[in-house]
């Protein structure tokens, strides 16, 4: 195990947090907020900048480093970052308890929005914009970011990326990865500043328009009102929520083709097909089951619309309490829970891709039946997948569903009914946000101990993570050095 090199990038990921920080604080201080709110981010970019300094001052002469490392990473990251991005919420009072403060820093970071806050607005502005904008640095990952910003161009650096951004596969847009790095941010804060602009023209005020750009972007759901974006009670702005959250479900790397002029390699993804299909199909049938709850077809489109593009892409936001519809429709909202976005994308959730391919396997054995001998092969985007990849994500999904069980017998100890713990746990280990029953879009998770916050909390870097970075972290083998 190196553990300079991870010494190296756990200093640089201080180094950026500490910049991270200088946002909130100018928020606060143009705000007029006070020294006890300039302190709650004063303060923790102090500590960062001692600890960045004694970790690593300098690079070490040996920077190579593996999958194991690049796994130990990024787990490490996640759960530094987590940390540190609680203590605003300590030290201003905002939220006292350390466990709550973990819980709300976690999924702010995962970009899950579930929240133990039953009122948003009594908070102070920096606390409401540090609390959205970890939605925006989770989103692409905090580990893209550093390789986006490090000078050196490091191949190697794929460890971390595979590690990182959620799906089966991480596709490269060009050679070397910090470059890469650097036009999927580009691509990134571009499409933000557009959805800003896009607000402002709705009529949102600028602080606010932040604020929901930065949760639909990172698919994270904060908002800066009670009652999320059914406070503006504006078809305009729900529609452009809606079709920026269905955007950013998609893989970046689709944006990337498309500023090229490739739109016919952007129409020929598969998954995407499927993902939109999914949206569309969803939303009909939906609005079939709720017709007789409306007595406006428009706005029953709309609700429908927004409620399936904010579920699908895991992002969390709601104009209406999805709760109250019938069971038919809450059923294929469970299902756009587990299936989730894109692979490559700020989206939760198993991944259109991982189901679109256990789908074609299933199809592939029923096939064989009548011919065990034919040697069929999967493809997906045209591109025929290897054993390895196979074995991938069937071994994924079996351990998806050992830790969803794991954590659905935790939770149901705490849960009223079979469907809030179900919920729940779908809710924080897909990286959603509001679940049904009594964690549904009206309600919270205070009401769990602490004890299950702190596992609902890990639930949600397991699921951020895909599982693997954080199991290998506590793994005694992997520290074992090489023959």
């Amino acid at each position: 195990m190196n553990t300079k090199i991870i010494s190296y990038v756990i200093s640089n990921l201080f180094k950026i947090l500490m910049l991270l920080f200088l946002f909130p604080l100018a928020v606060s201080i143009y705000y007029k907020e006070g020294l006890k709110f300039s302190l709650a981010y004063i303060i923790p970019i102090i500590i960062l900048c001692i600890l960045s300094y004694f970790l690593s001052n300098e690079a070490p002469e040996n920077q190579s480093f593996f999958s194991k490392e690049g796994l130990v990473i990024v787990a490490l990251s996640w759960l530094l970052i987590s940390a540190f991005g609680a203590l605003p919420f300590i030290i201003s009072g905002q939220i006292p308890n350390i466990v709550n403060a973990f819980f709300e820093s976690v999924s702010g970071f995962t970009t899950t929005g579930a929240s133990i806050l039953s009122e948003v607005e009594s908070l102070s502005k920096s606390i409401l914009f540090w609390r959205s904008f970890t939605h925006v640095v989770g989103g692409m990952g905090v580990l893209v970011l550093v390789l986006a910003i490090l000078p050196k161009g490091n191949n190697q650096a794929l460890h971390i990326m595979r590690a990182e951004v959620p799906g089966p596969t991480v596709g490269k847009i060009v050679a070397k990865m910090s470059y890469n790095s650097r036009i999927l941010y580009i691509i990134y804060i571009s499409m933000i500043l557009i959805l800003i602009i896009f607000l402002l023209l709705g009529g949102m005020p600028l602080f606010d328009a932040c604020i929901h750009a930065f949760g639909t972007a990172g698919t994270g759901g904060f908002s800066c009102k009670n009652t999320s974006i059914g406070f503006y009670n504006s078809t305009y702005i729900d529609y452009v929520i809606s079709i920026g959250m269905l955007l950013f479900g998609l893989n970046f790397n689709l944006f990337y083709l498309l500023i090229l002029g490739n739109i016919k390699q952007v129409f020929k993804s598969e998954e995407a097909r499927y993902y939109l299909s999914i949206v569309f199909i969803s939303t009909f049938l939906i609005c079939i089951n709720i017709r007789p709850f409306y007595s406006s077809i428009s706005r029953m489109i709309r609700d429908v619309f927004f409620t399936v593009s904010s579920i699908i892409t895991t992002t969390g936001y709601s104009t209406v309490d999805f709760d109250k519809w019938p069971t038919f429709s809450k059923t294929i909202l469970m299902f756009l829970m587990f299936c989730g976005g894109c692979a490559g994308s700020t989206a939760g959730g198993f991944k259109i891709s991982r189901l679109t391919i256990l789908i074609k396997k299933f199809v592939r054995e029923f096939k064989k039946i009548g011919h065990p001998n034919k040697v069929l092969n999967i493809k997906l985007e045209g591109k025929t997948l290897d054993k390895g990849m196979l074995e991938g994500v069937d071994s994924y999904f079996i351990l998806y569903s050992v830790i969803l069980f794991i954590l659905l017998l935790i939770t149901a100890w705490e849960s009223n009914t079979f469907l809030t713990a179900l919920s729940a746990v779908l809710a924080t280990f897909n990286n959603i946000g509001p679940g049904l029953g009594a964690v549904g879009p009206t309600s919270n998770f205070a009401s769990y101990s602490e004890f299950t916050k702190i596992v609902l909390s890990l639930g949600m870097l397991l699921g951020r993570l895909e599982i693997i970075p954080l199991l290998i972290l506590v793994s005694p083998r992997i520290y074992k050095k090489r023959d």
